[in-house]
């Protein structure tokens, strides 16, 4: 049996989830919490999730938060953004963050989308 090696998505998204899991045994209580609010904060609403994803997205491209880049541009393909929705909010992002927002948009991001679509193939 052939075993298909893990793209580094995948690996960073199952860090994430390890990392919460270990958190969670110990802080049980806070995480809930946590997760419950943010629950609350991506519920759809005024603004649709798709539009809370891409925002997400440009905070986490903004604050240098590799992990969160990686879980919101997911976010962003899961609630139907388009390749090029994705790149005009990178370009919102660089008009604020510059060039530390524009390098993890040109790369991070694309690599993101790369990845995941071969996922889906």
């Amino acid at each position: 049996m052939e075993m298909k090696s893990r793209t580094s998505t995948e690996n960073a998204l199952i860090n994430y989830k390890e990392g919460l899991g270990m958190f969670a045994e110990k802080m049980p209580e806070f995480v809930s919490q946590f997760n419950a609010f943010t629950e609350e904060c991506f519920k759809e609403g005024a603004l649709s999730q798709k539009q809370k994803q891409l925002i997400a997205l440009g905070i986490s491209i903004h604050a240098q938060d590799e992990y969160c880049i990686i879980y919101h541009t997911k976010g962003c393909l899961d609630q139907g953004c388009t390749e090029q929705e994705i790149l005009e909010a990178i370009g919102v992002t660089a008009a604020f963050g510059g060039g530390a927002s524009m390098s993890q948009g040109v790369t991070l991001v694309q690599e993101c989308i790369n990845e995941m679509s071969q996922l889906k193939q």
